[in-house]
């Protein structure tokens, strides 16, 4: 199987739910702290404080670097300094590198990179550990940690003037392409750190040069400036290869997961490549700015609003209550003398501003939400963040609060596609009039006044995507290539990229999604899935329960940063390619869909997500740069189980985000893939993750639950009317889109296979017609207008008229006349 198979069949809902459309059974009083305690286990606290969390292309800069070294590595930063020193001091006696003249750090430099031509192994190791101790900015002469990061940057750019990227990627290719160290490590009953030492030390220099070179500062040098697009092009434009250096880190992660090189440091390579594509493609802003472009080129209109900003300013709503917890409440109420329900002040715990519904009454919804109807706010105690008004009988009782109101209104500007007018006036037509008239959109006669308001309505919000407009051109281009000529397509990084990776594209997404299942932290221990700690576990397995403890978080982080390199790099892929061409996109995504990436990120969150947000799998005195210029205190248990102080863990936040963008690109208007969501059960495990108080995560989970609600049946739309109210106030609106009711679902027949079998024939004749261009096409311009053939003035040799004879003989007269030959000469 591709991804590793079809994962294990998805629970339909949390122990101690019920399912849509079962009855709801109460636990016993005797019953209820063992209900509790697993609801405990399946949900997570209830009280999940907002959180704090930044959405951007990367973490900050320092923790970017420190999650490049595994802690089993802590030790190799010590033998980098040693190979470093033992050679400087030799050659520069009684100065340190902080003391250098620009002149003499390039000449020190210089001489280390002709060591690294040396035949010797090892020789070139201390070479090539000298240099990433550079790159590591001097710890030992560093009094802070800003200070190790400044000179890291500052060597990074001065390694880089003097070529030793390029000589780094000489000797990567050297030991990707060596196969004693392969045929070695799948002897190996178990891999371990040393097998893959002149990787990691190689891929290291790499990462830290590619990452202190991409990240802006005001105050870079104008020299910095012109290093830094330099170095872009260079990696997105193949110069010294007929490859961009991403293809050549893709190849290395699809030789790791065919087993022929179980040695590679898969996470190194893995955030490798995440930065160089976030380097040379760009970022989520970058991306932004390139479309506002785009749009422009094409003569569309600019864009509604920056999804970045509203999603920015968006706050996180107030996760749903479950019953168990909701008798609780009612019970210490009734204790206190207070009723469990309030008619007059009715909190809504999803909703954002809180707007009060005049449609509801007080006898309505006794069921919603499993009973989640009943005020959650205990004794009064109002969220003064989450209410838009105050009823005057709460004002009365504290007139010291001053009133919190919010802009009415819903956050996104309303979209309407040309084929929802079309099918709306379709609808209308046949409706009054009995006939259709196709695709005119503009002739209303015959149809009443108010449908004319609708289409008026339709069409001041009508959005035609850049997807649109490729779509068609691709369409038109398919019916008249001789007409319409070449097409022009620009050379970005984002087209040359595609074309390199075009042939083994497929194998580059199953490859990902392999390791990804691998890291999941649902998944289990399996004889034959891949071995994703070569570069985690050392020679020496640990002996006391601290090594233990200390190994067990080691790896733990080491699956976090790969799962959250592997979904950003896969969402920057989709998104780049998506404004680069659709068909580009859609090639990718069918992919991912094959190889079972819909099932796969469902199972991933079908975990107790609020333990794996606020998961403390780092010991924060062992990061870089923390590690290398203060003493190591003692470690315990304790503090090893204590963790960091932070609110929750940024990157595992991250990749949750990123994978739930990704599940959305991949479903969204595909209806075959949206059934795959609801085949799934994912409407329990998408609902659960809106316990996490965050913005932007809920608003992919809302987008994921709106477009499976019509097909969840009544009764679920019933039972989760709170939901229904959060998509409602954060999901962008598509005005005649009845994803609400859905009533005539049943009626309608569908052909999950066709619409994938479509889609894949428009990207093969896309793919066929852009990149398959063989040198005689049948549709190369042919001259066969007998005038002009034989009009043509050849210049013949000076003497050819002595020999005509001779050649008349030999090339006409004596050869039989083929034909069908004549077809080639065409």
């Amino acid at each position: 199987e591709a991804a590793g198979g079809a994962p294990e069949p998805v629970p339909a809902a949390a122990p101690g739910r019920a399912r849509p459309g079962q009855p709801q059974l109460q636990p016993q009083p005797k019953n209820r702290e063992l209900f509790r305690s697993q609801r405990k286990e399946s949900e997570g606290s209830v009280d999940c404080p907002n959180l704090e969390f930044e959405y951007g292309d990367a973490d900050g800069h320092s923790a970017e670097l420190a999650e490049l070294y595994s802690y089993t590595e802590e030790p190799e930063l010590s033998t980098n300094r040693r190979c470093f020193e033992e050679d400087f001091h030799a050659q520069v006696q009684g100065r340190r590198w902080l003391e250098l003249a620009g002149a003499q750090q390039k000449a020190y430099i210089m001489r280390l990179l002709d060591g690294l031509e040396v035949v010797n192994r090892d020789k070139r190791l201390k070479v090539a550990r000298a240099i990433l101790y550079l790159a590591q900015g001097v710890f030992g002469d560093c009094d802070n940690e800003g200070d190790v990061l400044h000179w890291s940057r500052h060597n990074s750019f001065l390694l880089y003037q003097l070529g030793t990227f390029t000589a780094f990627l000489e000797l990567l290719n050297m030991e990707i392409d060596n196969s004693q160290a392969c045929s070695s490590a799948l002897r190996k009953p178990a891999i371990s750190l040393a097998d893959s030492t002149e990787l990691r030390v190689l891929l290291s220099v790499m990462y830290l040069m590619v990452e202190n070179i991409r990240v802006e500062h005001e105050e870079d040098l104008p020299e910095w400036k012109t290093c830094r697009e330099t170095f872009r092009m260079e990696l997105s434009f193949p110069v010294h290869t007929e490859e961009p250096f991403a293809l050549l880190l893709f190849t290395m992660v699809t030789k790791f997961c065919s087993g022929h090189a179980p040695h590679f440091p898969m996470k190194k390579v893995l955030l490798l490549l995440w930065k160089v594509l976030l380097f040379t493609l760009g970022g989520f802003e970058a991306l932004q700015v390139m479309k506002v472009r785009k749009r422009e080129e094409l003569g569309l209109p600019p864009l509604p609003e920056d999804s970045i900003q509203v999603m920015r300013s968006m706050r996180a709503a107030s996760p749903p209550t479950y019953s168990i917890e909701l008798l609780e409440q009612q019970q210490q109420q009734q204790k206190r003398g207070h009723r469990s329900r309030r008619p007059l002040v009715k909190q809504d715990s999803l909703d954002i501003y809180n707007e009060r519904d005049p449609f509801k009454n007080d006898e309505a919804g006794v069921d919603e939400e499993e009973n989640e109807d009943v005020d959650s706010g205990l004794e009064g105690e109002l969220d003064l963040m989450e209410r838009d008004t105050m009823i005057p009988a709460m004002a009365t009782q504290r007139p010291s609060i001053e009133r919190v109101s919010f802009p009415k209104g819903l956050p996104w500007a309303p979209k309407v596609r040309q084929k929802d007018i079309e099918h709306f006036l379709e609808a209308s037509r046949n409706k009054f009039i009995g006939f259709t008239l196709g695709q005119d959109t503009e002739t209303l006669i015959g149809l009443p006044r108010p449908i004319h308001e609708s289409v008026k309505t339709l069409k001041q919000h009508k959005y035609i995507s850049i997807s649109d407009v490729q779509i068609k051109n691709e369409e038109e281009l398919e019916k008249c290539p001789m007409s319409l000529g070449e097409e022009e397509v620009q050379e970005t990084p984002c087209e040359i990229l595609y074309r390199a990776m075009l042939y083994n594209l497929p194998q580059y997404m199953i490859a990902l999604l392999k390791i990804l299942l691998a890291a999941a932290p649902t998944s289990k221990a399996k004889t034959d899935s891949i071995n994703i700690l070569a570069d985690v576990l050392p020679e020496e397995m640990p002996i006391t329960v601290l090594q233990s403890m200390k190994l067990g978080i080691d790896v733990n982080r080491h699956k976090e940063i790969i799962v959250k390199s592997i979904s950003a790099l896969l969402l920057l892929l989709l998104k780049h390619f998506k404004l680069n061409h659709i068909y580009q996109f859609e090639y990718v995504s069918q992919h991912l869909v094959f190889a079972n990436c819909i099932p796969l990120i469902l199972k991933f969150f079908n975990q107790n997500i609020m333990s794996y947000i606020t998961a403390k799998n780092s010991i924060s005195v062992l990061d870089y740069p923390h590690c290398t210029v203060y003493d190591l205190p003692e470690l315990t248990a304790e503090s090893l189980e204590a963790g960091d102080n932070n609110q929750f863990c940024w990157r595992n936040l991250f990749s949750c985000i990123n994978l739930l963008r990704i599940l959305n690109k991949l479903t969204k208007w595909k209806h075959s893939r949206t059934m795959m969501l609801v085949v799934f059960k994912s409407a329990p495990i998408l609902k659960r993750a809106l316990k996490v108080k965050q913005a932007m995560m809920q608003l992919y989970v809302l987008k994921l639950l709106k477009i499976q609600t019509k097909y969840l049946g009544r009764q679920w739309r019933k039972s989760n009317m709170k939901t229904m109210s959060a998509i409602y106030q954060k999901v962008r609106h598509r005005m005649n889109d009845d994803w609400a009711y859905g009533n005539d679902i049943d009626a309608r027949p569908w052909d999950f296979q066709a619409e994938e079998c479509t889609l894949r024939a428009n990207i093969e004749a896309f793919n066929s017609r852009r990149y398959d261009k063989p040198q005689d096409s049948e549709f190369a311009p042919v001259d066969n207008c007998l005038q002009s053939v034989l009009g043509q003035r050849l210049e013949l040799p000076k003497d050819f008229h002595y020999s005509y004879e001779l050649w008349l003989e030999r090339e006409v007269f004596s050869q039989p006349i083929r034909w069908e030959e004549l077809l080639h000469y065409q």
